[in-house]
């Protein structure tokens, strides 16, 4: 098998699991502080996949360079990613947040943007327009609790780790360090727990912390290996193996599954502004990725017609 055959089953598998994340967030923050539980989870995964690592590869890449990246990466993925969506279903539908997160791909377009100061063309302009539609759509099919001010934290929270995740993919993706990538992965989810631990000071509420409860010991299990250990490890697997634009697909699918399941397991709201709003981001995605195929293919026919150009003697 191919390793880009593995990496797009990687890739469907994240689609499926990141998807069921959701919804089992959703239910554990109902019953133990959203920083604290997102820590638990990470430390224990980030001491599994590191363990996993080293059984594999004896070598690591320890050079301050290396470990100063893994420390930024994990940050924003681990401790602003998930952990400002964990806090975040607190307040707002597992199926809201995991439509917000679909973003991701237009917000790590924009970031590159930024970064690069690269040329974009008018179908990536429509495609971006068209997904941040679909936000408006999301505040429209909830406009009743506009007033709520833990719903707008919710959102806030919500947007605000998207953008995060989507920085730290983005830079993830231009630093190269083919020493182990999996024990990387782990180093990662470790400094991201330790900025996890800082948040829970800050904003957890311990007064009623009982982590031996059934929601919370099987939510716990299921995150750390199906939803940390083995997708994180498959994302990191993919996003090194394929485009950043493909690999980001998995946000189609993610959005689809929260939101059918949270109709299904927890009785969310679900009416066709949900399904437009669905249908609005994922469509300005696809627009946006077309653009670039698009962009691309110009490039390339450009350059081809310059080495066509005879040389003047």
């Amino acid at each position: 098998m191919s390793k880009h055959t593995k990496a797009i089953l990687a890739l469907i598998y994240i689609c499926i699991i990141w998807g069921t994340t959701y919804l089992s967030a959703r239910i554990v923050v109902q019953v133990f502080p959203s920083f604290l539980f997102a820590a638990l989870r990470q430390v224990i995964a980030g001491l599994i996949i590191i363990a996993i690592a080293l059984f594999i590869n004896k070598k690591a890449d320890l050079s301050r360079k290396n470990i100063l990246h893994q420390a930024k990466v994990g940050f924003l993925l681990i401790t602003i990613g998930n952990g400002f969506v964990m806090w975040g279903v607190r307040f707002i539908p597992s199926g809201v947040a995991a439509l917000i997160c679909g973003l991701m791909p237009l917000n790590a377009v924009l970031i590159n943007i930024a970064l690069t100061k690269e040329r974009i063309n008018g179908l990536i302009i429509l495609g971006m327009l068209t997904g941040f539609a679909g936000i408006a759509l999301i505040f429209k099919d909830n406009f009743t609790v506009i007033g709520d001010s833990n719903y707008i934290l919710g959102i806030l929270a919500t947007f605000i780790a998207t953008t995060c995740w989507s920085f730290g993919s983005v830079i993830n993706k231009k630093h190269v360090s083919t020493t182990n990538p999996i024990f990387n992965s782990g180093l990662q989810l470790l400094f991201g727990c330790v900025g996890l631990f800082l948040f829970s000071l800050l904003a957890d509420d311990y007064s009623h912390v009982d982590l031996f409860q059934p929601k919370v010991i099987w939510n716990l299990a299921y995150l750390v290996i199906f939803g940390s250990v083995l997708a994180y490890t498959l994302y990191m697997y993919a996003l090194k193996e394929l485009p950043v634009g493909i690999t980001t697909l998995y946000a189609y699918v993610n959005p689809l599954v929260a939101v059918v399941l949270g109709y299904f397991v927890l009785n969310e709201q679900l009416t066709w502004y949900t399904a437009l709003a669905f249908a609005t981001i994922a469509g300005g995605v696809y627009i946006v990725n077309y653009g670039y195929r698009r962009k691309h293919k110009q490039t390339a026919a450009e350059k081809a017609a310059l080495l066509t150009i005879p040389e003047v003697e």
